[in-house]
């Protein structure tokens, strides 16, 4: 309720694992109640320093600090499925569009929708690409381009991201620059972040002198590729007068690490460049350190025209990943296929291929809205195939998922009802006596730990191993369909604890010598005989469908034996 002064005695809690600061969204919680609507002007927060003040960075972060994000608590469970499965009206696709989960991914169908019909529009009014004669191959050319350029980029991201490509990235290796200003440019690396999220690496690179506007590779993304240009090696070489610039590279924009090192003066280097960045020493010529470096990459560019030899994945830096050396060779293979194509030939290849990219780049974008607002993009969708999957397995529901009889018996079910359903068709439980039926089913309600094992008869022993069998063939199926809980994990939350505890009081005993019998506090034995009644009644709805009058009638008897006394006594705190 709202009070004028809210004090806080700590701003520490414990979440029931360990002691920690109180979270932004809990801080507002409690002190958002301070002053009085219609009676205090402002209200008033103090939090007390009993152990010395606080530190200002755990306050600022404790009430400026960004909120707990929502997390969407949809879960698809099989009864879910399957009552849907049951109504026409209403596909199990549609139900996850609306779930909070899928709020961030749906909320621009409207525009995306849009996009899709100008796109198109779009795509109607572009010429049409030439593809005969020395054109026919044409469009597989840009495939396989794009498959180059994609496969290059992959595998050069796994070389920077690795162990020994950052121990070959030393200061003094000599690079391949490849970005929006170079081409093919060498680079000298003089230091490398430690930041593994956003690495960089500060290198000395090899240019004209002339503006960085005006570098060659500004304009590299008007191209047309032709087979020379991406297999070409050739390193970069100024026309005129040669120059340096000292630029935080990307991983991305170095393009190859060759095996040349050279000795420098890092640091020296670096202080040089940024004291010439200052007004006063713009003028200023490069120092000894950075003229020695240029001349030494200059000196590697005049003595190899070709290219420097760069560092192999494989070979030279030990990358023994199947994805890497199937990148090694699919891109050799791209590269000999290349040069086989004809189109390249012809003299309206540079225009044929500008149309063909700029109609192939709209139909990318086309397909990923088309995708966006389709069915395939639900984050929940595998999850929800997976468990089509297992149910079409057990005979739940057949190939054109029609909902069969084992299906509409575990839609009467409200808990574990592929294990209550498989119990009930295979006769698990009708031989046993009620009492029996009642204990063993206490592992589907009892989810608490405990130290006492409970002593059972040879009957109830023989009921456990049918049901710890029951659901290890269920887990089984689940790994099989490709869900991701383990089989240990899945039999383990059926819990046996309460087994002799359930037996005896549906044999009559009374509660105060049942609570004798486990380390289980009362308030949680009598929860679950509350909660294993409605099982019983699931079962016995089970019985009904089927037509089995016998398990019926044991299910009649094992609720009311179990319902009585003080456990179902009315109370506030636990109807």
């Amino acid at each position: 309720m709202p009070a004028r002064t809210v004090v806080f005695d700590s701003i520490r809690k414990h979440d029931g694992t360990a002691f920690r600061d109180l979270l932004p969204g809990e801080y507002i919680q409690m002190a958002g109640r301070a002053g009085r609507r219609g009676l205090d002007p402002t209200g008033t927060v103090i939090i007390l320093c009993k152990g010395g003040v606080h530190e200002m960075a755990d306050l600022h972060k404790m009430m400026l600090g960004k909120p707990t994000l929502l997390q969407s608590q949809f879960r698809l469970t099989y009864t879910m499925i399957l009552n849907l499965l049951r109504v026409e009206a209403l596909r199990v696709e549609d139900m996850m569009k609306r779930s909070f989960s899928e709020f961030h991914t749906r909320k621009d169908t409207k525009v995306h929708e849009q996009g899709i019909s100008s796109l198109t529009q779009s795509l109607s009014s572009l010429p049409e690409v030439e593809n005969v004669g020395q054109l026919s191959d044409l469009v597989s050319y840009y495939a396989a381009v794009q498959e180059l350029t994609h496969t290059r980029a992959a595998l050069q991201k796994r070389v920077m991201e690795s162990v020994n490509g950052l121990k070959a990235l030393s200061a003094g290796r000599v690079v391949l620059v490849t970005n929006s200003l170079h081409s093919n440019a060498l680079g000298l690396i003089l230091q490398v972040s430690s930041d593994a999220i956003s690495r960089t690496f500060t290198t000395l690179v090899l240019c004209e002198r002339q503006k960085e506007e005006e570098r060659p590779g500004a304009q590299r993304g008007a191209e047309t590729p032709t087979p020379e240009e991406l297999l070409s090696t050739r390193v970069f070489l100024p026309d005129g007068p040669c120059s340096h610039t000292v630029e935080k590279l990307k991983a991305e924009d170095i393009s190859s690490i060759t095996v040349k090192t050279l000795r420098i003066n890092a640091e020296r280097i670096i202080d040089d460049y940024n004291k010439r960045q200052m007004p006063r020493f713009k003028l200023d010529p490069p120092g000894q350190a950075v003229t020695k470096a240029t001349q030494e990459l200059l000196r590697l560019a005049e003595s190899n025209p070709d290219g420097i030899t760069p560092l192999d994945p494989v070979n030279d830096l030990q990358l023994k990943d199947l994805d890497v050396v199937e990148g090694s060779m699919r891109v050799r293979h791209l590269q000999d296929t290349l040069l086989t194509f004809t189109c390249a030939h012809s003299p309206k290849f540079t225009q044929q291929y500008a149309r063909l990219k700029q109609r192939m780049l709209i139909q990318d974008e086309l397909e990923r809205l088309q995708y966006l607002i389709s069915d395939q993009s639900l984050s929940l969708l595998p999850q929800y195939e997976q468990r089509i999957n297992v149910l079409k397995t057990l005979k739940y529901v057949d190939d054109s998922c029609t909902v069969q009889l084992k299906g509409r018996v575990a839609c009467e079910i409200s808990n574990h009802e592929l294990m209550v359903t498989e119990l009930v068709f295979e006769n698990v439980l009708s031989d046993l006596p009620p009492e029996e039926i009642a204990a063993l089913l206490s592992c589907l309600v009892f989810q608490q730990k405990t130290q006492v094992t409970p002593e059972i008869n040879t009957s109830l022993q023989q009921g456990v191993q049918r049901i710890v069998s029951v659901a290890e063939r269920i887990a089984t199926l689940q790994r099989d369909c490709g869900m991701n809980e383990s089989v240990e994990d899945f039999v383990a939350q059926f819990k046996f604890g309460l087994l002799e505890v359930v037996y005896c009081w549906a044999r009559g005993l009374p509660f105060s010598e049942i609570a004798q019998l486990t380390d289980v506090q009362e308030g949680i034995v009598v929860r679950c005989i509350q909660r294993l009644d409605e099982t019983c009644r699931d079962v016995r709805n089970a019985a009904r469908i089927i037509g089995d009058p016998v398990l019926y009638a044991k299910m009649e008897q094992a609720s009311m034996m179990i319902k009585r006394d003080i456990v179902f006594a009315a109370s506030l705190y636990t109807q």
